[in-house]
């Protein structure tokens, strides 16, 4: 299958990506085979679909930005569905802003990473309602991007997908998290991973 332009570097930064343990190593796989045979991949018809996420830390690394996802009832990273792109992270900048009203921006990765991608990940969703409508059961293949942003700066709900926002230090992400999977294996991953941004 033939790639656009943006959907060819997309395919190459996650190419590029460094895994940093089994889980992101195997998702990686997971995703590049997707976006090279789906040509609805960035699309939230196909039954897995390309979503993006950005864990968002204060300049001394040591406080993130969290939401109180609506559907998931837990307080939670920020991020959003690609929705026919394939610049996830110029998606990922929108989706911060729109749901916190916080402005960020993007930082290297550190661990001799050689492009923008943090992390890489294959999600299920449980099937729920949205907007009075079904949604069925489906996998979001999320592409992470690492963001710095200032904590003075005013935040605000989006009351569509969360009622709450704020800092907090980076262990009250795995504290806060309703979320086993996601707590012990994600976001422990995402702060480990800050060590080797720090250095």
């Amino acid at each position: 299958m033939e790639l656009c332009e943006d959907a060819r570097r997309l395919y190459e930064d996650i190419a590029a990506f460094r895994p940093f343990n089994e889980q992101e190593a195997a998702d990686k796989e997971v995703i590049l085979r997707a976006i090279e045979t789906d040509p609805h991949v960035a699309e939230r018809s196909a039954q897995a679909h390309l979503a993006c996420s950005i864990w968002t830390v204060d300049p001394a690394f040591e406080q993130t930005l969290l939401v109180y996802h609506n559907i998931y009832d837990s307080w939670s990273w920020i991020g959003g569905h690609a929705d026919g792109e394939f610049d996830l992270a110029a998606v990922a900048l929108r989706e911060l802003e729109e749901e916190t009203g916080v402005r960020g921006r993007l930082v290297s990765c550190g661990s001799g990473q050689p492009g923008p991608v943090y992390s890489l990940e294959v999600l299920t969703v449980d099937g729920h309602e949205k907007h009075g409508a079904y949604v069925s059961s489906h996998l979001h293949l999320n592409v992470t991007y690492l963001a710095v942003a200032d904590p003075a700066d005013a935040v605000r709900v989006k009351p569509d997908e969360n009622s709450g926002v704020r800092w907090v230090p980076l262990e009250d992400a795995v504290r806060l998290s309703t979320e086993p999977w996601i707590r012990d294996r994600i976001y422990r991953k995402l702060i480990d991973k800050l060590a080797f941004v720090r250095g």
